[in-house]
């Protein structure tokens, strides 16, 4: 549901080809962040837009990283470039035959109740342990977090591996909180073209509680 969580998995690609990093992909809930005291949660719905799609994805994980890698890769391209709204569990099947995968994965994570249970334990651990707030958010296996990069378009090449050494340097320094570029009108003209495909696709407004 994060169009900048999305540029930065097509970033952490470029860097995986570039230097052999390993990624393992976890779940975050913006529908459980964001939610207000008088809303349901979103496993108690019938079909929540983020959360259920992710219980698709977690299904998927447990035959490895690769089948929930190619998932994200193929839901998120539909979604945030093709504009098509993969939060209707038609359209998501209709990505999951393109993709490879039976669509009756869909189905099968919905009857699996234990894929609230992976997506949830994910959630809470990245915000217990980790104080998580937001998307993205990289876990490194030193046990730095770092909530960022957030950039559009995802760089690549030469860029991409600068962004990467940035980001590792700023694992170095313990202390440091936060590092923020002051958004121009040019720069709000920027993301909002690259963010055109999402704003139509998708079903909601956007809902952010402020960060810690």
């Amino acid at each position: 549901m994060c169009p900048f969580a999305y540029q930065t998995s097509l970033w952490l690609r470029e860097v995986r080809d570039t230097v052999g990093l390993e990624i393992r992909w976890r779940f975050f809930s913006l529908e459980e962040i964001n939610r207000e005291p008088h809303q349901q949660h979103p496993w108690e719905r019938d079909w929540a837009w983020g959360f259920s799609q992710m219980r698709v994805g977690a299904l998927l994980r447990r035959q490895g990283q690769e089948s929930v890698d190619a998932w994200y890769a193929a839901v998120g391209r539909a979604f945030f470039v093709d504009e098509r709204p993969t939060q209707d569990p038609d359209v998501h099947r209709e990505v999951l035959a393109e993709a490879g995968f039976d669509p009756g994965v869909l189905d099968a994570a919905m009857a699996d109740t234990t894929t609230i249970d992976e997506v949830r334990a994910d959630h809470d651990e990245v915000v217990s342990l980790h104080a998580g707030h937001g998307v993205p958010t990289l876990v490194f296996d030193t046990g730095s977090v770092i909530f960022g990069p957030v950039v559009t378009p995802a760089p690549t090449g030469d860029e991409a591996r600068t962004l990467w050494d940035l980001v590792c340097l700023w694992g170095e320094v313990p202390n440091l909180y936060e590092i923020r570029k002051p958004k121009t009108r040019d720069d709000l003209v920027h993301i909002g073209e690259q963010m055109a495909p999402y704003l139509r696709a998708r079903s909601w407004k956007s809902v952010a509680k402020p960060a810690p």
